[in-house]
């Protein structure tokens, strides 16, 4: 963990919130400030996942405690929301961190689209030094569409941020053969490599009163972030300072990515069957593969009919396969750019646009073995 340079910390009603009273723990999230800052000062990256909303609007509002009905949640989110934002924003402020609110709903990680939308609004909050607060949408989510707990909602965030950690602050220090609560026999595991079944069985019913996540939740975050290249530890969050605990040595469960972030997504990338092709000049080609991303400036032509966020082709004007990418632009627009300077891209368009017609995080780059081979897998695809 200590060497991780982009962390997502989720932190869960239960851990936010008094269950008597219904008040913010408002030291605690101190803490949580304090060791946010520490990541920081030591050159790592931090998002927060935080749940809370709810429970916060359900006092302010004078609601009962037990279920609620959809739309006496919904206002509940609506007014917790401000509450959360503004205790974040109050807490990192000391520190010098500014932050923001990031709302997402389920269908915001599956449209590819939104998807890059968010994963470009991530990054360029933390380019800014602002730290992301993310929570879900509930006041517009829906049984339908809703994450359902926020665990995997950290997890798919991990990935969407190109996190490689992902740390979940729990009320148990990690995973156990059994319900340590009830079954005194029970074992922690140090550190979990791949989530078979008897591991999924052991987090059956194990969980907690307050939220709506438990171990079987934690298990399916773990699954989706172990394979897309982020580790993830789950480790008891009610101490004060709990991830400065954690570096400390406090006891917790690693599971262990399967690769790294960009490994995985890489693969993800070159896996796709392209809907079209980008045409670029030899020196675009050679910008590429030192690792840059593709301007439109480099642009020579564009085939297919695509939208942004479709995966591309990468090839040179005399054919040659330089790579795949996650387009930046549907094809009519990349059409009116090509060969156009960063500073004409607005006047071509009629709109402000994205440097990038290919950011270097959404694209894939053979190497000069790798080239024939993927050009076969291209046409392998086409056939």
């Amino acid at each position: 963990m200590a060497g991780a340079s982009r962390l997502v910390i989720k932190i869960g009603s239960a851990l936010l919130v008094d269950a008597e009273t219904g008040k913010l723990r408002r030291s605690w999230l101190e803490g949580v400030a304090a060791d946010i800052a520490a990541l920081r000062a030591g050159g790592a990256e931090a998002l927060v996942v935080s749940s809370g909303s709810i429970a916060l609007g359900r006092r302010a509002l004078g609601l009962p405690r037990g279920a609620l009905a959809l739309e006496h949640a919904q206002a509940a989110a609506a007014v917790g929301q401000i509450l959360l934002a503004q205790a974040y924003s109050e807490v990192l402020a000391p520190h010098g961190i500014p932050a923001a609110q990031v709302l997402l709903t389920l269908d915001d990680t599956r449209d590819r689209r939104r998807y890059l939308n968010g994963r470009a609004t991530l990054r360029t909050l933390l380019g800014f030094g602002v730290m992301p607060v993310i929570n879900e949408n509930d006041t517009v989510a829906t049984d339908e569409i809703k994450f359902g707990d926020n665990d995997r909602l950290a997890a798919r965030v991990a990935l969407m941020a190109g996190a490689d950690m992902l740390v979940l602050l729990s009320d148990v220090d990690g995973l156990y053969t059994g319900d340590p609560r009830r079954d005194p026999g029970a074992r922690r595991f140090d550190a979990v490599d791949r989530i078979s079944p008897e591991i999924e069985a052991m987090g059956a019913g194990v969980g907690s009163d307050a939220g709506s996540g438990g171990m079987r939740t934690k298990l399916l975050a773990a699954k989706t972030a172990m394979r897309g290249g982020c580790a993830m530890v789950i480790c008891k969050g009610e101490t004060d300072r709990p991830v400065a605990a954690l570096l400390a040595g406090a006891p917790a469960t690693l599971f262990r990515a399967e690769a790294s972030p960009l490994t995985a997504r890489k693969q993800w990338i070159a896996g796709m069957k392209p809907v079209g092709r980008l045409v670029v000049d030899a020196g675009a080609a050679r910008a590429l593969r030192r690792g840059a991303s593709l301007l439109p400036a480099g642009l020579r032509g564009v085939e297919g009919d695509f939208t942004r966020g479709d995966p591309v082709a990468i090839v040179t004007e005399t054919g040659d396969s330089v790579g795949a990418a996650l387009v930046g632009y549907p094809a009519e627009e990349a059409l009116a750019i090509i060969g156009r300077q960063s500073r004409e891209l607005e006047e071509a368009l009629g709109h402000p646009a994205r440097a990038e017609v290919a950011h270097s995080d959404n694209m894939v780059i053979w190497d000069a073995q790798g080239a024939e081979a993927s050009a076969e897998i291209e046409e392998g695809s086409a056939r």
